[in-house]
């Protein structure tokens, strides 16, 4: 069976562990987790830090994960193995996002709201 034929998507991150916090920090409240801003990393790094509490399993805690820019969500998401159901972040939102597994890998779609790019913008 051929993969379907979906949208575009364009790169916008890799996301590593962090173990200490970082500068400029924002906390993802579903998740637990304090993020920092890609889009003022070099390399387009995302460093994430969970709370001890957080509700993601370990196994993803510890993986790097890529992300892609989408127009829409749930066409990224049709026949994949979705690993995180969408979830808006931020307040008020920025963006919804959603996490899969593929080929081994956890990739993230974001769909950002129209003029809106990160947490404090």
């Amino acid at each position: 069976m051929s993969e379907p034929v979906r949208p575009p998507r364009r790169f916008h991150h890799v996301g590593l562990r962090a173990l200490e916090p970082q500068p400029d920090e924002n906390e993802v409240t579903a998740s637990k987790c304090w993020v920092t801003s890609p889009l003022t990393h070099p390399n387009r790094i995302e460093f994430l830090r969970y709370e001890a509490d957080s509700p993601i399993d370990p196994e993803f805690m510890d993986a790097p994960h890529i992300a892609y820019e989408v127009d829409e969500l749930e066409p990224q998401l049709a026949g994949r193995d979705v690993y995180l159901q969408p979830f808006e972040v931020g307040e008020p939102p920025f963006a919804r996002v959603a996490f899969t597994r593929e080929d081994g890998l956890f990739v993230e779609y974001m769909q950002f709201v129209p003029g809106r790019r990160w947490f404090n913008e």
